[in-house]
Order: structure tokens, then C-alpha cells, then sequence
């Protein structure tokens, strides 16, 4: 329910969640496409190849990254980024309503233990 709420908030703003976490990436610094699949290759659909190439092409044909060696994001993109990243914290305080940061922290912890457990690795 999480994923597809986010998912969905990030729709109406003309972003899919993998664009939203290659944004999110490139936020930081710029990347090669190789280490924008590492950085979110738990995301990717190993099993059709799915790789961040095909995500970015629209990031690109928008402007908010350009390509080359290395994907960067552009003002544009940092603009779109910085008004997104608004509205995922605010669905984020949504979703953690009531919930302490001790009791969200374990929770975390448990996910990925069992995450884990089912053959994930970071």
C-alpha cells in the first residue's frame, strides 16, 4: 500500500518512483548509468533488464537531466526535484503519523532482516 501510494503522488506530478529515485540520486551528483543501476538495483527488474536508461529518456526529453558520460541534473530538474522532495516528505509524515522514530527505525530494521532472509543483499 506504501509503495503504490507513492507511487500514485508521484504520478500526478509526472514522475514514476524509479524516475523519483534516479532524481534522487543525481541530486547529490552526477553519474554514470552503470552506477545509477547499482544505486537502485533493488528497484530494477533484474529479469526483463530493466536498467536506468530507459527511465532517464524522459528525464532527459524533459530537461531536468542531460546525458552524456555521466547523467547530471540540470536547474530545471533540481527545480522539479526540490518541489517533489516536498511533497514525498509530506506523504512520508503521512504514512509515519503516530509512529515514533524508535518504532520506525525497528521497523526498518525488521524489513530488511527479512528482506534479507529472502536472498536481498545492498
Amino acid at each position: 500500500m506504501i509503495d503504490e501510494q507513492f507511487a500514485s503522488t508521484l504520478e500526478e506530478h509526472g514522475v514514476t518512483r524509479r524516475q523519483w529515485q534516479l532524481l534522487n540520486v543525481l541530486s547529490r551528483e552526477p553519474a554514470t548509468v552503470e552506477q545509477l543501476d547499482a544505486a537502485v538495483a533493488p528497484f530494477l527488474s533484474g529479469e526483463s533488464g530493466d536498467t536506468s536508461a530507459e527511465h532517464l529518456a524522459e528525464l532527459v526529453d524533459s530537461g531536468w537531466v542531460t546525458s552524456g558520460a555521466r547523467y547530471e541534473i540540470t536547474e530545471r530538474g533540481r527545480t522539479a526535484f526540490d518541489k517533489l522532495e516536498a511533497v514525498v516528505a509530506a506523504q512520508r509524515t503521512i504514512v509515519t503519523e503516530g509512529v515514533t522514530p524508535d518504532q520506525y527505525e525497528q521497523t526498518v530494521r525488521v524489513l530488511e532482516r527479512m528482506a534479507r532472509n529472502l536472498g536481498w543483499s545492498d
